[in-house]
Order: structure tokens, then sequence, then C-alpha cells
């Protein structure tokens, strides 16, 4: 491996959408490992694991908020599965969907025994909504670490990136700032460092 491979993060050899699911029967039966995404509707989850694999439409975006309505599970290199969990918090759902919403991601995340991890994706632009202080709080009381990425950094210069990394931190009355990435899909700023984390995460490290 060279030098700049290893800075572009893992070396990728496959990287496959598995099923979309919205129960527990639906569930890919693989026994891999499992790290997945929370985070509002349109905060990028799709677009940064994309990123993460070097693969334009892998995860499917959409432009309108809170069309993803299923767990999609991406695998890996045959070594552990990404999850992209439902978005949150969008306006325009009504209540029913929102419990509906509610039950799919309950029962994944008591239930599923491979999942390793929750990572929580924040817009690094706004401070963290009721929503995603919510959804940080199960994260964080649930036993996971409480890892945040901070998407659409390249909207922001660095110095304004470390302003909002303060905000964040404040708001979710986290102390350590090692929790933070600042991320984005486009300038591909902190792919190198989510995938240390995951590798860390899932001892993957040569």
């Amino acid at each position: 491996m060279t030098n700049e491979e290893k800075g572009r993060g893992m070396i990728i050899k496959k990287a496959e959408f598995l099923i979309s699911a919205v129960k527990k029967d639906q569930y890919p039966d693989t026994g891999l490992p499992e790290i997945a995404f929370a985070g509002k509707s349109n905060v990028g989850k799709s677009s940064m694991i994309n990123a993460l694999v070097n693969r334009r439409k892998l995860a499917r975006t959409s432009s309108q908020p809170g069309k993803t309505q299923t767990l999609n599970f991406y695998n890996i290199n045959d070594e552990f599965n990404f999850v992209d969990l439902p978005g949150y918090g969008y306006a325009k759902v009504s209540k029913e969907e929102q419990a509906k919403w509610a039950g799919m991601i309950d029962s994944y995340l008591y239930g599923r025994k491979e999942l390793k991890e929750v990572i929580l994706l924040v817009d690094i632009r706004h401070e963290p909504g009721e929503n995603d202080l919510r959804m940080y709080e199960w994260i964080k009381s649930s036993g996971f670490t409480g890892y945040i990425i901070a998407t659409k950094a390249d909207k922001l210069s660095r110095s304004q990136q470390t302003k909002s990394i303060n905000v964040i931190k404040r708001a979710m009355k986290i102390k350590d700032e090692g929790l933070i990435f600042p991320f984005s899909s486009t300038s591909r700023q902190g792919v190198e460092e989510v995938w240390k984390l995951v590798e860390g995460m899932l001892n993957l490290q040569d």
C-alpha cells in the first residue's frame, strides 16, 4: 500500500448495497459487525457513506428530506456493514409516520447484536436541535461512545468550523473534542479521520 493510498483511508475492495429493511426478519444475516449512522433528514448520511467508500451512487441520496424511511445496509469488504438509519425530525412527516420510524429504530438499536456503534451526524452550520439532543442522549445512555460527525464542513472556513464545534460541544455537553469529526463529502475533509475511527472500533488496523 502506498502512502497516498493510506491517506485516503481504508482500501475498498468491495462496497455493495445489501437490503432496505423495515423489520427484524428483513435484516441481512451476514453475522458481520455493524456501525450505524443516525441523524436528521438531509444531514448527509448517504453522501458521507458514498464519500467514505469512494462511490458516487452506492448510497441513495435524495433532495427530498424525509424520503429515506428504511434501514439501508451496506457490505464493506465482507468485513463489516454500514447501516444508514432513516432520518428524523422532518416536519412534513405525519405523527403516524413518526411513530413508525421510532418503532423501526428501536427494534434495530435495541435488538441487533451485530451493532457495535451508533454515530450521530449533525450539520456543522447549525446548533443541534431538540431531536439531535434526544438521539444523542439515547446513544450515550445505551452504552455507545457518543461520536459525532459534523457534516457539510466545506460550507465553513476552518476558523468557523472551530466555533461551530464549540457550539456543538456546549449544546451536547461534550467534554472531549476528540469525539467530534468535521466532515465534507464534497471536499473529502475528514474521510481519513473517520476511517481511522471505524478501523479502531472494529480492530481492523494492520
